[in-house]
């Protein structure tokens, strides 16, 4: 079968195609026929050896996969041979076929296209618990949601949106800003690319608090980092939960006398860990997901497929914050 892998520490560009041997599944797992993948940002860290986990290599990227249940290993009793599944892999995504733990699937309805389930559990799966579980976002409530038309980021704007919150859109785009609008922001602010010296960090603060209104956010969500944080900080209202979700723009160092200053919270989010901790908590905020997009309240927007050969190109493209929604590597 054919698959991805990183060989070498480096770039998307260090990536090669390989035929490797078929896995096989031991008792409680599946082999899995994928049919697509999605890409995330741990992808990218992942094969610089920067991300925290290092599969030992040879690895697979790919995080989340769709597909076929292709044969069952021993005691599996959930799911049975030609279901439709979504998956969380942590990585070994991007090959023709993955053998993996039976407790890791979702089944997925006839009508759910194989794309959008490879483009669903990690963004939206981070963005709920973000929400609800960790920010406690509440209906008629200010959410600013940076990085926004990213994969996380739209996720975060439609959840935001299904939850009653007036939500703040924050792209590097105006086009990007257009595209979180029309996935359930009420308005948008375009922000300039960075690092910002001192005055330009006060004037994008300006700009966040002025696209917030005079109360500030409630909820920050910030899938930047980098010197967007302070300058997000600075725009928080009085008791404001700042989730912390990425840093693409670089990690950010924050004076803490804001928070002092603000009462507001600085509060982590790590999804996978969560899962791990609590998988009872998890199913349940997946059948809220599933009952919401059976809804139509939330629907994956993937901009981008490739090819599994491509799949390098796939990583640069995320890698170099081109992509709007969700890219999704295919095999067929």
């Amino acid at each position: 079968m054919k698959a991805v892998l990183s060989k070498v520490v480096g770039g998307p560009e260090t990536l090669v195609v390989d035929e490797v041997a078929e896995p096989t599944c031991g008792p409680g797992q599946v082999l899995l026929s994928v049919k697509a993948c999605g890409v995330n940002y741990p992808d990218v860290l992942m094969i610089q050896d920067m991300y925290q986990f290092k599969p030992p290599r040879p690895f697979s990227p790919g995080g989340e996969v769709s597909g076929v249940v292709k044969a069952l290993g021993e005691g599996v009793t959930n799911v049975k041979v030609g279901d439709r599944v979504l998956a969380s892999t942590g990585s070994g995504g991007m090959a023709e076929l993955v053998a993996l733990d039976a407790g890791r699937l979702t089944p997925i309805a006839d009508e759910m296209p194989f794309d959008e389930a490879a483009a669903f559990m990690m963004t939206y799966g981070t963005s709920w618990y973000a929400l609800k579980d960790r920010g406690h976002l509440k209906a008629g409530e200010t959410l600013l949601v940076l990085g926004a038309a990213g994969g996380v980021g739209l996720a975060a704007v439609e959840l935001g949106k299904a939850m009653g919150a007036r939500v703040i859109a924050a792209a590097s785009s105006q086009e990007k800003v257009d595209l979180a609008i029309r996935h359930g922001a009420e308005s948008g602010v375009v922000y300039p690319p960075g690092p910002f010296d001192k005055d330009s960090a006060k004037e994008l603060a300006k700009l966040f608090k002025d696209a917030c209104g005079p109360s500030g956010w409630d909820v920050a969500y910030d899938a930047v980092g980098g010197d967007y944080a302070e300058a997000t900080i600075r725009a928080a209202g009085w008791g404001g939960r700042f989730l912390v979700i990425g840093f693409p723009a670089g990690i950010p160092k924050v004076p803490l006398n804001l928070t002092l200053l603000k009462s507001c919270d600085i509060v982590g989010v790590f999804w996978g860990a969560a899962v791990a901790r609590d998988p009872q908590a998890h199913q349940e905020n997946v059948k809220q997901l599933m009952a919401m997009y059976a809804e139509g309240k939330i629907k994956p927007f993937v901009s981008e497929r490739f090819s599994l050969d491509k799949a390098g190109d796939a990583i640069a493209h995320l890698a170099a914050r081109k992509a709007m929604g969700k890219v999704v590597v295919v095999t067929e």
